[in-house]
């Protein structure tokens, strides 16, 4: 590619900040699969995820991206797809029935969506000083969270009783919403989830991020 980011040899080349949920989900579902990979942490402090080098891997300057085998992608969910896709050999993550299928894309979107706007922006304002409405995004997350827990009140998982993409793109944010100020206590359901999600072998956590004062 260039000297800043040479061409990749066997490993999967993850693009990241370790701080980031959305790279946190990717490294999860690698690990999970038992995917040689190696990490590029960006000094993103300095703008190198704005540098035209990068811009090439990622268009939106955005992390998480991989490098596999002169593969390019970013988009963490684009990435979970292409993983699953290229290397779970026995589906264990993405079901090919199609209403399965469905609900596992439909989290995918919550991920993106609700998730993002909600647990995901209350701790870009305590991790990382970003400029929301923390008392607004404290809000959204609880209005998932209800949600999230009445759901799993029902299944024992997100897209049914089997741990898929649908759960390893929803944990990070959910299991690091403290960080956020969105207590977990009051969501038991939820809190199960989450260690169901950490028993599965290969699991690897993201470091707690220290709160912004």
């Amino acid at each position: 590619m260039n000297a800043l980011f040479p061409a990749a040899a066997a490993p999967i080349r993850l693009f990241r900040n370790p701080k980031s949920g959305h790279c946190h989900r990717v490294e999860l579902m690698l690990a999970l699969l038992n995917i040689p990979y190696e990490t590029v942490d960006l000094d993103m402090a300095n703008g190198v995820h704005k540098s035209p080098e990068y811009l090439k891997i990622s268009p939106f300057g955005q992390v998480p991206a991989i490098e596999d085998n002169g593969i390019y992608l970013s988009d963490s969910n684009a990435i979970l797809i292409y993983l699953t896709g290229r290397y779970d050999d026995e589906q264990r993550f993405m079901p090919s029935d199609a209403l399965a299928a469905a609900e596992v894309q439909r989290w995918l979107s919550i991920a993106a969506g609700e998730i993002a706007s909600g647990p995901c922006a209350a701790r870009l304002v305590t991790v990382f000083g970003a400029s929301f409405d923390h008392e607004q995004t404290i809000a959204r997350a609880h209005a998932l969270l209800r949600v999230m827990e009445s759901h799993l009140e029902q299944q024992s998982c997100l897209a049914g009783d089997d741990i898929t993409l649908a759960d390893i793109a929803g944990y990070s944010y959910i299991a690091h919403a403290p960080e956020g100020g969105v207590s977990l206590a009051p969501y038991p359901n939820i809190q199960a989830w989450l260690a169901r999600v950490e028993a599965l072998p290969g699991f690897v956590g993201m470091a707690t991020s220290p709160v912004l004062a």
